[in-house]
Parts: structure tokens; sequence; C-alpha cells
């Protein structure tokens, strides 16, 4: 596994390392060992499975409230995805700025988001399925957001939202949230 750093401090993109042979190949695409010989959050309470049904699908821009924040692991095992955080740590030199990938069933990469990020994606692709390790279990009532096309972020989405949901998209802009 390849764990590479993202312009966002904390945050990295994994990649597979591929053993490649006439069967086809095997790759790890986690492991607690590497993963804390670079400092990284190795704990994985829950596993979660999103299913979109269409291109052009918008989920986010999510996490957890203090003190229920979560270190997410998300990988695209079918379609493909724009992937997208947010630093939103005050304190951190990357503050409000965002970091964008596609994640898809080819290219098999990953993104580690450590607390602290917002998240959220667009579906580039029809029946686009994408899962999530989450370092600890979701705390209802906790979950916070900020708006996908907030100009505090100014998040450049590389193709139209055609799906969103009502709660997604009414969260409040990054500077009028009280979470």
């Amino acid at each position: 596994m390849l764990i590479e750093p993202t312009p966002l401090i904390g945050a990295h993109v994994l990649r597979i390392e591929r053993r490649t042979d006439e069967r086809g190949f095997f790759a790890r695409t986690w492991c607690a060992h590497e993963l804390e010989q670079h400092g990284l959050v190795a704990r994985i309470a829950q596993s979660n499975t999103s299913f979109n049904e269409l291109a052009g699908t918008l989920r986010g821009m999510h996490y957890q409230s203090h003190p229920f924040e979560e270190v997410k692991i998300v990988r695209c095992t079918k379609g493909a995805i724009f992937d997208v955080i947010v630093d939103i740590r005050p304190a951190s030199p990357t503050f409000t700025h965002w970091f964008g990938i596609e994640l898809t069933e080819f290219n098999r990469e990953s993104l580690y988001v450590p607390k602290g990020f917002a998240h959220g994606f667009i579906t580039l692709q029809d029946k686009t399925e994408v899962v999530y390790l989450m370092s600890d279990f979701y705390v209802p009532g906790s979950d916070c957001g900020y708006r996908h096309d907030d100009p505090a972020f100014s998040i450049s989405w590389p193709i139209p939202i055609r799906y969103i949901s009502a709660k997604d998209r009414n969260w409040p802009n990054f500077k009028d949230m009280a979470c």
C-alpha cells in the first residue's frame, strides 16, 4: 500500500501496490501497521456502504461534531466519484482549503480523511457504490454539514449536480454554522 500526502495536512491518498501474475493481481487495500507507521489512525469501528443510482448525485459536505469526530477511509467499489474534503480545523494552515480526487472501481484508490474535515462526493457514473471505513461509531444527533456550494470553499464540482437530498441542500454556509 502506498500512502501519499495530499495538499491538506493530515489527509492522504491510499494507492494499492499490485502484485500481478497470470491470474490477475493481488493488493492490500488497508493495513493497520502501514497506517500507524505513517502516524495515521488505523482503528475501524464501523464500515458503511453508499449506493447511488444516478450520476450527478451529490452527498455532502458532512462531518460529526466534537467530541464525536471520526476518521474516514473512502473507496469507490463500483462506478466513479469525485471525492472532496475540506479542512475545517481552525488552527490548521490549510483551514477552509479543499481537495478533490476521482476515486473509481478501476483505480482502486482510497482517500484517508482525518478528523476535522468535512467530506462529500458527486457520482460520475450511474449505479455507483462507495465504501467507508470509520474510526468511530456514528452518534445520532452529532451529524453536521456545510453547503456544497459554500463560497467560503468554492469547490469546483466536475459535473452538474442533478440529485441532492433536502438535508444536504439545506446545510448552512460555513460562516453561519453553529454546530
